[in-house]
Parts: C-alpha cells; structure tokens; sequence
C-alpha cells in the first residue's frame, strides 16, 4: 500500500507540473479544468492510500483495508485516467468510464469506514 501511494503521488506530482508547464498553452481552458480535476483527485486519493498503509503497519491489513487500497488505485485508474484522457482529446465517450471511477473512490471510503467501526 505504501510502495503504491508513494508511486502514485509521485506520477500526480509529474502529471500536475507537466498540465502546468506543457500543457498551458497548448489546452483549451476546459481541457486544462479537467486535467486539473483530475490532478487533485489523483493526489488526494494518493495520500488516502497513504494514510491506509500506515493503518495496516500497526495491525494486522484487514480484507477491509486491502479493498479500500484496491479501490482507492481503481478510482485513480478510471476516474483520474478518463478525465487525463479527454483532456487530450479522447473521445467522448470515454466520459462514461469516470463515473465508475468515482463509485470505486466512494466504496473505498466506505470499505475504511467499515473497517474503522468494526
């Protein structure tokens, strides 16, 4: 979980600094608004999946852990991955794999939720 957080928040620092730079002039402003979305959600979630490595180094990872976790890189996949993509140009047909990316992010909170009443 950590190895993954700390890569995924390295490629959301990457991919934010290269929509600020190389990207600047060369999107339109709402291309830049989704890639910019998409960014935040990438980080925020990234630190989620930090803070759930943390939890499972002192204690045993529960089922309810590791869910979160998987959801957690799912959401960054679909979610953040589809909004990157139409910001480039993707059809727009992709857009309907985003809101399956905002399920995983909300049942991984769920899924910590549980884990934390249980």
């Amino acid at each position: 979980m950590l190895a993954a957080a700390a890569l995924l928040a390295a490629l959301a620092v990457a991919l934010g600094a290269f929509g600020a730079h190389a990207l600047k002039q060369r999107l339109a402003p709402d291309a830049l608004a989704l890639w910019h979305t998409a960014v935040q959600y990438h980080v925020w979630h990234s630190i989620g999946l930090l803070a759930l490595g943390v939890i499972a180094l002192h204690g045993a990872p529960s089922a309810w852990l590791r869910s979160a976790a998987g959801l957690f890189v799912l959401g960054i996949l679909l979610f953040c991955g589809s909004l990157y993509a139409l910001a480039l140009g993707a059809p727009r047909a992709l857009g309907m794999v985003t809101p399956f990316g905002g399920l995983a992010f909300i049942a991984a909170w769920l899924c910590l939720g549980i884990w934390a009443l249980r």
